[in-house]
């Protein structure tokens, strides 16, 4: 009886871990999206107590969508569609069509929306992370044409000092410092860089006071398209690139999965990062799906290969209030 009493547990034990083991390596049933329908070049962030996700409408040839929208959340899971936030044809005046791959940055109280449009690259306005934006400038922030490759995939970090920073580019990754209205900058400042394997998509985030660089890696169209990084000790460089790369590929019915964005859970050493995959199933490069997982870093400060089966848990944000003694 002594014996069968030390058999079971252990058994248990076993079991559990090897039930563990099987849905690891299940890459035939791959989670839900988080939102419904075709959504691409997800961008993700954090203001206050609330999560938003910011991507390109999908679904035709040719990426030819005309409007973004914006998604809301509490914990991760649950999203709320807030409507349409930015419509070309009745919002600009200088594009119609191929709204693609924006990012949202805040500063002074006002939320900056960058975007691309018929392959330049806008800026708007809003005094809510929900909008309503408006067109700051009536014309591109960066024109087509103005540089090699093509001007897209706009995204702005903002530093811990309040200085901002502009990255983009398809083909190469442009850089420069923005000036304090985050609307314009010096061109003459501008520096373009292309690490090895760099395509488009590029998003930059900081920790511990290293700099990391991110970008997507073959075409979007290709299954393999998957996400590296580099890091550097200025938002402008030099960046050295990582030597475990990829961080973020497909794997068995997950196909193509990049051109991503990250989010730290505000108070914590706790990360996300957004990305899209084909559409589940029968998904291509135009009919792709919004999906989150959670990003680790080990003690050198390397990022983690990502698990494309891994979802959030009901993440939530705890804001301590300040209170004056």
């Amino acid at each position: 009886m002594k014996v069968l009493k030390k058999i079971v547990p252990a058994l248990a034990v076993f079991l559990t871990a090897l039930s563990s083991s099987a849905q690891i390596k299940d890459t035939l049933n791959a989670p839900k999206p988080v939102l419904p329908g075709v959504f691409a070049d997800p961008h993700i962030a954090a203001f206050g107590d609330t999560f938003y996700l910011y991507p390109t409408t999908d679904g035709t040839e040719g990426w030819m969508s005309t409007y973004f929208t914006c998604w809301s959340s509490k914990n991760l899971v649950d999203w709320k569609n807030e409507g349409t936030i930015l419509d070309l044809p009745k919002d600009l005046t200088w594009a119609k069509e191929r709204a693609w791959a924006p990012a949202i940055a805040e500063k002074n109280g006002k939320y900056y929306y960058y975007f691309s449009a018929d392959v330049n690259i806008g800026v708007a306005v809003a005094d809510k992370p929900t909008g309503p934006f408006k067109d700051a400038l009536g014309k591109p922030l960066v024109p087509k044409g103005a540089l090699k490759g093509q001007m897209i995939d706009p995204m702005a970090f903002v530093d811990d000092d309040g200085s901002a920073y502009l990255y983009w580019g398809q083909g190469n990754c442009n850089i420069v410092k923005l000036n304090d209205d985050m609307v314009s900058y010096d061109p003459a400042k501008i520096i373009s860089i292309k690490p090895k394997g760099y395509n488009e998509g590029s998003f930059v985030f900081k920790r511990n006071g290293k700099y990391y660089l991110m970008w997507s890696e073959f075409d979007t169209r290709d299954p393999r398209y998957s996400v590296a990084y580099a890091t550097a000790d200025s938002p402008m460089g030099p960046f050295t690139k990582a030597e475990l790369n990829p961080v973020l590929k497909g794997r068995g019915v997950v196909k193509g999965a990049g051109h991503h964005s990250v989010v730290k859970v505000p108070g914590k050493d706790e990360w996300y990062i957004a990305y899209h995959r084909f559409k589940i199933p029968g998904g291509n490069g135009y009919n792709r799906e919004t999906s989150i997982s959670p990003m680790r870093f080990d003690k050198k400060g390397n990022i983690l290969p990502v698990d494309v089966f891994e979802t959030p848990k009901n993440v939530k944000v705890k804001i301590v209030k300040a209170f004056n003694k």
